[in-house]
């Protein structure tokens, strides 16, 4: 059989002239490839299929229209790791074994690993992120990985075996493998960084957070720490004791990642009103917004124009005292005119309705009340669940599940989960109480 294919091979090559010898060449070798016996084993299998799913899966999100461009680094993420898996496949399945010639395909991207991981959690917690020339500079590394591949490919065969055994195997492997491991373990810590300031900044400014809390963002960050400390293992393992491809479970776990954001990822709700950016320390709030939190007609009296005054005010540390006018206002707002009861109630429109800064209102609620802002939303909640299942007759003509909706919950998830963070008991249990 391999003999009738070297035959089949040799006679294609003849219908090509000499001036087209890369065609030939690649053209002869993907024949090749199809003829090829290829192991079929449960791991060659698994990764064939991770590798198609992968695909499929970067196609869905690249023509997605919610979350596009964080959408589109994330797909182009899914194929770098598949690349990736494809080396392990064509190792595993014995394709490197049968054709040698397959060594140096322009399959290896693996520094774009952790700056797409980066750019998409940036993209995804910020709308109004816009990629720029200047952040090119993170995929000088990959380009320059790209480059070596796809210049290796032009070469004869001679050619590659001399620089796998003097060059590649000695030095640029080592540089690739172990600077791929330190580039994804500082894009991680910068991801975790950004996704744990973000969170922090989501409590303060949103009541309904279940679909905004990126959860499932910060489990793939925690496997790819999973698979990074398994390849500093391969790394110890194959720099102190040579041994290659020993306790090698890092194709399997990226195998299981990129699953995993394929499945996910196209899940992940729109973030359209999500545009999280660090303010600066507001300035000290001044004796006219005051003044203004203690009048009723405060709402229409705030003027734009008074607005962009106070805001553009110099820069000062937030104060230590809380005014309690604002705090005041604050408790009115909520107690007596229930906007607790939106169930998407956001720090922005509860400063527009009060015609103050969002920073002003955040500050006073955060050294105020010594609450997040969800935090404080949700209190209200939980307490008007708790009266009405105690002191009317609610519990008799609404469902549980009814009374929480009317007091400001909009899931049934994020009800029992902000319930019981409250009263340390799920709601049927207090219920029965």
């Amino acid at each position: 059989m391999p003999e009738q294919i070297l035959f089949l091979t040799g006679r294609l090559k003849q219908q090509f002239s000499s001036s087209d010898a890369t065609v030939n060449q690649c053209f002869a070798e993907g024949l090749l490839l199809v003829f090829m016996q290829v192991k079929v084993t449960l791991l060659v299998v698994l990764l064939f299929a991770v590798v198609a799913q992968a695909v499929f899966a970067a196609g869905l999100l690249w023509v997605a229209r919610h979350n596009r461009l964080p959408n589109r680094f994330l797909a182009l993420l899914m194929l770098a790791i598949a690349l990736w898996l494809l080396d392990g496949f064509f190792r595993v399945s014995g394709v490197y074994s049968q054709d040698p010639n397959w060594y140096f395909a322009p399959i290896f991207y693996s520094f774009a690993f952790g700056p797409l991981l980066y750019f998409y959690a940036q993209r995804l917690v910020k709308q109004s992120f816009v990629f720029r020339p200047r952040h090119l500079w993170h995929f000088v590394p990959v380009a320059i990985q790209a480059s070596l591949y796809w210049w290796l490919r032009t070469e004869s065969y001679a050619f590659r075996t001399w620089f796998w055994q003097t060059v590649h195997r000695p030095y640029t492997y080592r540089i690739e493998f172990i600077g791929t491991w330190l580039s994804l373990l500082i894009y991680l810590g910068l991801s975790l960084r950004l996704l744990r300031q973000y969170r922090r900044w989501l409590a303060d400014n949103f009541s309904e957070t279940s679909q905004l809390r990126l959860q499932w963002l910060r489990v793939l960050l925690i496997a790819l720490a999973v698979v990074s400390a398994q390849w500093l293992g391969e790394v110890v393992l194959r720099e102190f004791f040579g041994r290659y491809y020993t306790y090698d479970y890092s194709t399997e776990l990226l195998g299981i990642v990129v699953f995993m954001i394929g499945v996910v990822g196209l899940r992940q709700a729109d973030m359209q009103v999500v545009d999280f950016s660090p303010a600066p320390e507001e300035p000290e709030p001044t004796k006219d917004a005051a003044a203004l939190a203690t009048a009723p007609e405060s709402r229409t009296a705030f003027s734009t124009t008074t607005r962009a005054q106070t805001v553009a005010a110099s820069p000062a540390r937030e104060p230590a005292t809380v005014d309690p006018a604002v705090m005041e206002r604050l408790r009115r707002a909520l107690e007596d005119e229930h906007l607790y009861r939106n169930p998407t109630l956001t720090l922005a429109e509860l400063a527009a309705h009060l015609g103050l800064p969002p920073r002003l209102i955040s500050s006073t609620i955060n050294n105020g009340f010594n609450q997040s802002f969800n935090d404080l939303v949700n209190s209200y909640r939980v307490a008007e669940v708790k009266r009405r299942l105690t002191t009317t007759d609610d519990a008799a003509r609404l469902t549980l599940l009814g009374i929480a909706f009317e007091s400001g919950f909009n899931s049934k998830t994020t009800f029992n989960r902000i319930f019981k963070q409250f009263t340390g008991v799920a709601p049927r249990d207090f219920s029965r109480t």
